[in-house]
């Protein structure tokens, strides 16, 4: 008898995004074996952008999306996605998705979609930094750290990160701080053609790092530091088409935390230079610093 290969973690990932039907614009989503506390962000945005998606016909693209996050998700139960249909018209849609769990609200997002155009275009420069080849996997920089940071090494990986700088961790090690992040990602392995997948990818993407030039600005670290952060609200605007098992750098930066609160923007830029898609998070984020 032949062994069954274990599945990956991107497979899994494209295991949550083949949402099942349950009714008129409603989808059940479930959860991978290797969750945190609650609801992983990144989640709820791809498993939603699938969602809307499925309601939009033709190969009109998403192009925006505004989401609030409302309670954390029960990783123990499915989610159900309600999508309503706002409008249709000639070159644009709207939805707005809601997630919910025992009838409660834990997620709303508006998405946008629109046929593509030629119209001006212009964009800010890529920032300089190595290409990803050059750089080491995310697991050479868990080694040391294991025991300390044990939910970001057990998390589901189904991304292939490279850190362009040192991550918050090593950072903390040397003293060192920095107000902006960047990382090379790609899915880790091929994605079927369906552009919807791609965005949704990148969606579940863009909630991995966008807040850690808010911690690593003040020379914070994940795991190091007694932090408590938690996604308000989330923002995307994809600009271009692309693959998203082709390499795009992550660049972030935080422009002010202030209230209890950190903003974080972030841009995708693909290995060419060409802007992709463009983020902006506000995270609850608190420090709790060691009593003297």
């Amino acid at each position: 008898m032949s062994e069954v290969a274990a599945k990956t973690d991107l497979e899994t990932l494209l295991e949550l995004l083949d949402l099942e039907k349950i009714g008129e614009d409603t989808y059940r989503g479930r959860h991978p074996a290797q969750v945190g506390s609650r609801t992983f962000g990144g989640q709820l945005i791809s498993q939603a952008l699938v969602a809307a998606g499925r309601t939009v016909s033709g190969e009109r693209a998403v192009h925006a999306v505004n989401a609030h996050f409302i309670r954390g998700g029960d990783v123990k139960e499915p989610i159900e996605y309600r999508v309503d249909r706002h409008r249709d018209g000639r070159a644009f849609a709207n939805r707005q998705v809601t997630a919910l769990q025992n009838g409660q609200e834990l997620f709303v997002m508006l998405a946008a979609f629109q046929d593509w155009g030629q119209g001006l275009e212009h964009a800010v420069a890529v920032p300089d930094v190595p290409f990803p080849e050059t750089l080491p996997p995310l697991g050479d920089h868990f080694l040391g750290y294991e025991d300390r940071l044990k939910m970001f090494v057990n998390a589901l990986k189904p991304i292939d990160m490279r850190y362009a700088n040192d991550p918050s961790w090593i950072m903390k090690g040397t003293g060192e701080k920095l107000t902006h992040n960047r990382v090379w990602m790609r899915a880790d392995g091929n994605l079927p053609d369906d552009p919807l997948i791609h965005v949704a990818v990148m969606g579940y993407s863009s909630d991995t790092t966008v807040l850690d030039s808010i911690i690593t600005t003040h020379g914070l670290s994940w795991g190091l530091d007694r932090i408590v952060a938690a996604t308000v609200n989330h923002s995307m605007w994809f600009h271009r088409p692309f693959r998203f098992d082709d390499w795009a750098l992550y660049a972030t930066e935080s422009p002010v935390a202030a209230g209890s609160r950190g903003l974080a923007t972030g841009r995708f830029f693909s290995l060419e230079g060409e802007l992709l898609a463009t983020v902006v998070q506000e995270g609850l984020i608190r420090h709790f610093p060691p009593r003297k």
